[in-house]
């Protein structure tokens, strides 16, 4: 538990510039012991009570407690993870904590210990100009790595265990691509060193 307490002040000493700008968030799905994860979305206030005017204009809150429960329904109608075979999540209770860096923690259901896959979309803050949340998931024994969730992918990443660390399921694609390229080519100057002996094979004949 140390370790993932250790992690989870890293990344908030590291995002700590994002506190106060509504333009940013982030999304930390983290895994603990005996394979339960929570979840946990933070953003700047201001990000929180935009969307909730936004999205609640008919019924504005009038207390801190309304406005919570608001948060709460906004981040479950705007939030899709799934894994593997399509299978979705299911989120328990969620609590918010309010402050100038509000976080939203829910504790998630339903992820099996053999992840090979999982597709997340996050567009909470969808409705604020250049919103862009960084992802994190931290699964034990895999590496750290942050990814981005903005209007450029519609705030949705699709992503692939490969070894020990999720990649974009794009990125392995490409990969792939590469590997295609790379044998294409060499067969091709393959064929191209084979014909030039015939030919040379010819003209000593």
């Amino acid at each position: 538990m140390k370790k993932y307490i250790l992690i989870y002040i890293t990344g908030l000493f590291s995002l700590l510039g994002y506190a106060h700008n509504p333009d940013a968030s982030t999304t930390m799905l983290v895994e603990k012991e005996n394979n339960t994860w929570v979840l946990q979305i933070s953003s700047s206030l201001t990000a929180f009570q935009q969307e909730v005017r936004t999205h609640f204009a008919e019924t504005p809150y009038k207390t801190p407690e309304e406005f919570q429960q608001m948060v709460l329904e906004h981040i479950k109608n705007n939030l899709d993870i799934s894994f593997n075979d399509g299978s979705k999540i299911t989120l328990g209770q969620g609590i918010v904590k309010l402050g100038h860096e509000t976080k939203v923690m829910f504790e998630v259901f339903g992820i099996p210990s053999d992840l090979q896959s999982i597709r997340v979309r996050n567009a909470a803050f969808k409705d604020i100009g250049r919103s862009q949340s960084a992802l994190f998931i931290f699964k034990d024994g895999f590496s750290k790595d942050q990814f981005i969730l903005n209007n450029d992918n519609d705030h949705t990443l699709n992503l692939k265990v490969n070894g020990n660390k999720f990649v974009e399921a794009s990125q392995q694609n490409a990969g792939m691509d590469s590997s295609y390229v790379i044998l294409i080519v060499m067969s091709l100057l393959g064929f191209s060193f084979l014909v030039q002996k015939i030919i040379l094979t010819n003209d000593e004949v």
